[in-house]
């Protein structure tokens, strides 16, 4: 009988054992999202001041500023780490790209302070984004081994924990490959 008790006490720390690391591994999956948003609320409060002086000295390049503005929108009404969320991050990316190699045809844009302090600020966000978005990664990484790994899958399942997607590039072109700009 003491042995009974010895061993059902064993279980019984194992179970909170694990069950309070899987709630630790999902809080820091949930600030890492966090910071993403963070950064990218940055972002997108960045983007109309750059399209605005970028369109002062390159007026004929609507295409360019509708794309920014297009997958911005779709980029900030898009939630959570979803495939769809990550798909209108990156083509924003590429489309903020696309606005950067415009000032390679325009010199006065280029020598414009605005032009480059929101340049300089935005490359700043951008290096952040990634950052963040490799820390979620990492943190939905571990705690998806957590989730499928035996024995604690055991207790995963029964207390209804499940797996987070992770937020990486997407499957297409756009975001993987250089933006090129023709004149």
């Amino acid at each position: 009988m003491k042995y009974i008790l010895i061993i059902l006490g064993i279980l019984i720390l194992w179970a909170v054992f694990v069950y309070n690391s899987l709630v630790s591994l999902v809080n820091q999956a949930l600030e890492a999202w966090a910071d993403i948003e963070v950064q990218l609320k940055r972002r997108y409060d960045l983007i109309p001041n750059l399209v605005a002086t970028v369109k002062g000295y390159a007026t004929h390049e609507s295409s360019a500023f509708e794309n920014v503005t297009k997958w911005r929108s779709m980029a900030m009404g898009a939630s959570g780490p979803t495939k769809m969320h990550a798909e209108a991050e990156n083509m924003l990316s590429g489309a903020l790209k696309s606005i950067f190699a415009l000032a390679e045809a325009y010199p006065d844009l280029k020598a414009n302070t605005n032009f480059l302090e929101l340049q300089r600020e935005l490359s700043d966000t951008e290096n952040k984004i990634q950052a963040a978005r490799r820390f979620y990664n990492a943190n939905v990484r571990d705690l998806n081994i957590k989730i499928e790994s035996f024995p604690s899958n055991i207790l995963a399942n029964m207390f209804g924990f499940s797996k987070k997607e992770f937020f990486d590039l997407a499957d297409n072109d756009a975001a993987q490959n250089p933006v090129e700009v023709k004149f």
